[in-house]
């Protein structure tokens, strides 16, 4: 299984990662705040479709080990970032679909989850991004959070957020430069 995110068209991208089972401990990993927030950001999910989606994004929180700073790119962000969404799909413990209303921009993010023997299957699609710059940015962003997740679940130690997401960040532009 390819690690790196299939840019589906120019607006989507869809990653796949093969997880530690079973699919209900991945699945309260993706509805939970606080297990959510280890591996990607905090905050509470209205189980239910309509609900409220929240989101804190604290990435220098994600590992103990040494980071370097915030990237240039990524200065004028606040340390910690939040938004809101809106719950569009909900099927425990296969499916959710949320809005990603970040700045002016309404994404859609679909986590879907297939049991696979003692693996579960989660496959993510990020729709409706806005431009290259930012198809640019959440692979990298969904990249290291994804390889958080499989580092918790193993439980491993993560590598540290800004430097691994800019590694990758590099790899993805030469890929969709590649592709394009």
């Amino acid at each position: 299984m390819n690690q790196y995110g299939e840019l589906l068209d120019t607006n989507t991208v869809r990653f796949e990662r093969l997880l530690p089972g079973p699919i209900e401990r991945v699945w309260e990993f993706l509805i939970d705040g606080d297990k959510r927030a280890r591996w990607l950001c905090g905050g509470e999910t209205e189980q239910k479709v309509g609900g409220k989606v929240e989101m804190r994004f604290h990435n220098a929180s994600l590992s103990s080990k040494k980071d370097i700073e915030r990237p240039e790119k990524y200065k004028d962000m606040p340390e910690v970032v939040s938004f809101a969404g809106t719950v569009i799909e909900y099927d425990p413990p296969t499916l959710l679909t949320h809005t990603w209303d970040f700045e002016d921009n309404a994404s859609e993010v679909r986590y879907q989850l297939r049991q696979q023997g003692d693996k579960v299957l989660l496959t993510l699609t990020h729709t409706r991004l806005r431009d290259s710059d930012e198809v640019l940015s959440v692979c990298g962003g969904w990249h290291t959070h994804l390889d958080i997740l499989v580092d918790i679940l193993d439980g491993r130690e993560p590598k540290p957020f800004w430097k691994t997401h800019m590694e990758l960040e590099a790899d993805y532009e030469r890929l969709l430069k590649k592709a394009s």
